[in-house]
């Protein structure tokens, strides 16, 4: 089901960023941004006088989210290439520092680090922006405390991106009141978890189970205690992340969708299996508002309608895949075939597999347009939740429940097939979590998160060393260069980079 009006909403995004008060600050010192024009744009200081005024800055704070640095190139460098189920993709010409990236050769000048950086940290500032000037406008009190949590949600949501790919990251809880608050330096890893954690369980208190067909695709309770569980398990907090999963398993919220692979498909954004995606929308009366270049970026290669072919799965993932599972073919489009869609693939072309979770029929396309610019981003899907869940049941000691969560997992991607996927019936702790993580594997692939997956798991070197990988130094990625330069040393590199 598509949204209507939240959609519509967020598709302005360009007639608020450059808001002054929606500025977006750099994370070093540089204060070149403030000779800005603000040509055409409202100016700062008749803004957050009303509730319209609320309602366009959380509007815009969402849409930045499916901006390029968020879902495109930086994303996929940081979040996916450096995993198993990944390479580069595309012809050996195009973007090559992405093979970096795959051998761990990149230096921390590479671009794409700058843009992963700068892209969590305008998600930030949004989410300041709202947090620090709602409170003060006459509106609709329960409205504003919701907008509030809405952004604490994606400031937690971006913070997490940040510390899970860099370790120790400068904390931005407000937006800087001066110049000596621009520059600020690395906060512990550690102290970046706990605010994390407490923006969530702060947006959880506040935020509604559901919403109206107008607001689908907000973030909900649900999506708060889900990523709070996410965040939690990266910390091996198996305790809590129980506790909140099972919170959200027994709200009845949610529910796996039947079909996996139509679970991936435009006509499903937002289904019951959904907890927090992205809202992308191709709309014909607004071509730079239908902006989103995420699946255009994996498309398919040498197709009309189909995409540029980065971040392609590899032959390791495929042969992943228990036989017959029907995952296997859900996630990967291979040469040659026809899709459930009825697109015929030519046999020949540049790369062997593409990603189809983030596939858009090529009937769909629209001349003129970004290939595939209505395709939402999965962020956090129910059957997570559940493998989240069957986790740190097994850890801790639970084994009679992280089957029966593991199984509701596999029984979806069985479906009616038999003698495919069978019930796992192992309870020795360590073969169980072997098997939770391998369902996780193949359950969650192309979907961003194997690379640090496998890094909280302690399987990096086993897995990833063959490809260039080391112990004590690509647990995280190297600091942006720019950003250090821009401190004036205040931020300080990785080790060994």
């Amino acid at each position: 089901m598509k949204t209507i009006n939240f959609k519509n909403n967020i598709r302005k995004t360009s007639l608020y960023l450059g808001l002054a008060g929606l500025l977006i600050i750099p994370s070093a010192c540089d204060e070149s941004f403030l000779d800005t024009d603000p040509q055409g744009k409202q100016a700062g200081t008749i803004f957050w006088q009303n509730e319209g005024d609320a309602t366009k800055a959380v509007n815009a704070m969402y849409a930045n989210l499916r901006s390029w640095n968020n879902t495109a190139f930086a994303p996929i460098a940081v979040e996916s290439i450096g995993s198993d189920d990944a390479e580069k993709g595309s012809i050996a010409s195009d973007a090559p520092f992405f093979n970096d990236y795959d051998t761990f050769k990149i230096g921390s000048t590479d671009g794409q680090l700058g843009g992963f950086w700068q892209g969590q940290y305008q998600n930030i500032n949004y989410a300041n922006q709202v947090i620090g000037n709602i409170p003060a406008i006459a509106m609709d009190e329960t409205l504003k405390a919701r907008y509030i949590a809405e952004a604490k949600f994606v400031r937690a949501y971006s913070h997490f991106r940040l510390v899970r790919a860099f370790g120790d990251v400068p904390l931005r809880m407000a937006v800087p009141k001066d110049a000596t608050e621009y520059n600020i330096p690395r906060t512990p890893k550690a102290e970046v978890y706990a605010a994390i954690e407490q923006d969530l369980a702060e947006a959880a208190a506040v935020l509604p189970q559901s919403y109206g067909a107008a607001d689908l695709g907000r973030v909900t309770k649900g999506a708060a205690l889900s990523l709070h569980a996410k965040v939690a398990m990266y910390q091996a907090k198996w305790q809590q992340v129980f506790d909140l999963t099972s919170q959200v398993i027994s709200s009845g919220q949610y529910k796996l969708f039947p079909q996996y692979e139509a679970l991936f498909r435009v006509p499903n954004e937002n289904s019951t299996e959904s907890i927090f995606e992205i809202q992308n929308e191709l709309i014909q009366s607004n071509k730079d508002a239908s902006n989103s270049q995420y699946s255009q970026v994996q498309g398919v290669r040498g197709v009309v309608g189909g995409g540029w072919g980065f971040n392609v799965p590899t032959k390791a993932l495929a042969d992943a895949f228990e036989t017959g599972d029907p995952r296997r073919d859900a996630t990967i489009i291979f040469r040659g075939e026809t899709t459930p869609s009825g697109d015929a693939i030519p046999a020949v072309g540049d790369n062997p597999m593409y990603n189809q979770k983030s596939y858009v029929p090529l009937s769909m396309f629209v001349n003129g347009f970004n290939e595939g610019a209505q395709q939402n981003v999965r962020v956090i899907r129910y059957a997570e939740v559940l493998l989240m869940n069957a986790e740190a049941a097994n850890e801790l000691g639970n084994a009679t429940q992280a089957l029966a969560s593991l199984e509701l997992v596999r029984a979806r991607a069985r479906g009616t097939l038999k003698n495919v996927l069978p019930k796992v019936t192992l309870t020795e702790k360590t073969a169980l979590r072997n098997a939770i993580w391998h369902e996780r594997h193949v359950e969650l692939a192309m979907e961003f998160d194997r690379y640090f997956d496998v890094i909280r798991q302690g399987r990096a070197a086993e897995i990833f060393g063959p490809k260039g990988w080391t112990a004590n130094k690509n647990e995280v990625w190297p600091v942006p260069q720019t950003e250090i330069d821009l401190s004036g040393g205040t931020l300080t590199q990785n080790p060994g980079y």
